[in-house]
């Protein structure tokens, strides 16, 4: 299977190229930091991209992925996740495309009523972040393009991933740079931001698994959860990082690192997804948090000591 995916040099298009590899998929990188690089937000760029790849699907992750920092820059996140997602959508269309998924974010969801959760495909678009309306913006349109195009669009909702090779402005990155940077200055203790807010957290190999599982098995035009359908919140996150060090560590709240708006919980049911795929998370949350957090010791070791380390 020949397959486009967008945003290839990201944190997840890294781990999706690689497990598509892994399954013998002939792979095109799409993205703006190749050797020839294509911005999706260029529409003819992205068209003749398109055109002369002939793949058999799209997956497209390109986007402003970050929910906080979309704050700062509203438009451009709306024109790169929204525009940029209308750009792939028509040339795929003009290119006949058999299958385009379009990874969206739990993040469309926005103000829960608790009573709802776990939130399933039926629950409304009601976004409350600038990153969030880009993204149910993008699921609009990749309905709009099945319906109105018969484009073979499938629209994933993904709910909190993480795992090796994640920014370390994210959620679970930030709170093991933090811990590392604590251990190796001898620092007592961590800045936090709030402790209280669930997720639902799955690693991304689970999920860039559901994603080409999808493009086999999925329907066109439907929406999907990718999802664990367990909730765990950023405090027990950061306590079992804490029970991996070797130094009695303290949680510190810091009010900068609250973020002003906060949805306090968000758990998905993965229920449409596993009956479409049999899919099922497979790598326990513990074995990812222990892995981001020994990558963030060794790259806040290769920074070198920015204090005087105490002794413990």
């Amino acid at each position: 299977m020949r397959a486009i995916v967008t945003g290839a040099d990201g944190f997840v298009g890294r781990h999706l190229v690689a497990h598509l590899q892994a399954c013998d998929d002939d792979v095109i990188s799409l993205d703006r930091h190749d050797d020839e690089p294509v911005d999706v937000t260029d529409a003819a760029a992205v068209r003749v991209a398109v055109e002369d790849a002939a793949p058999h699907v799209v997956y497209h992750l390109a986007a402003i992925s970050h929910v906080g920092n979309a704050w700062d820059a509203p438009a451009h996140v709306f024109r790169v996740n929204a525009e940029g997602t209308l750009h792939v959508l028509r040339a795929c269309a003009g290119a006949n495309v058999g299958r385009v998924l379009v990874v969206g974010s739990a993040d469309v969801y926005g103000a829960v009523d608790e009573r709802d959760l776990p939130l399933d495909e039926h629950a409304p678009l009601r976004p409350i972040t600038p990153y969030g309306a880009s993204k149910a913006a993008a699921d609009v349109l990749a309905l709009q393009a099945y319906l109105g195009e018969q484009l073979g669009t499938l629209r994933v909702r993904a709910f909190n991933h993480t795992g090796p090779g994640q920014g370390p402005d994210f959620l679970v990155p930030a709170l093991a740079g933090r811990i590392a940077d604590a251990e190796l200055a001898g620092e007592p203790t961590v800045r936090v931001g709030a402790l209280e807010p669930m997720r639902d957290l799955s690693d991304v190999r689970d999920v860039v698994r559901a994603y080409r599982l999808l493009v086999e098995h999925g329907e066109p035009g439907e929406a999907y959860n990718v999802c664990s359908g367990q909730g765990v919140s950023v405090g027990d996150i950061a306590r079992a990082m804490l029970a991996l060090s070797d130094r009695s560590l303290e949680l510190v709240v810091d009010p900068v690192l609250v973020r002003p708006v906060e949805v306090p919980r968000l758990v998905g049911d993965s229920a449409k997804l596993h009956g479409a795929t049999g899919w099922r998370p497979e790598i326990p949350l513990d074995q990812t948090v222990a892995e981001v957090l020994e990558e963030a010791r060794d790259r806040i070791g290769a920074q070198g000591t920015r204090r005087p380390r105490r002794r413990a």
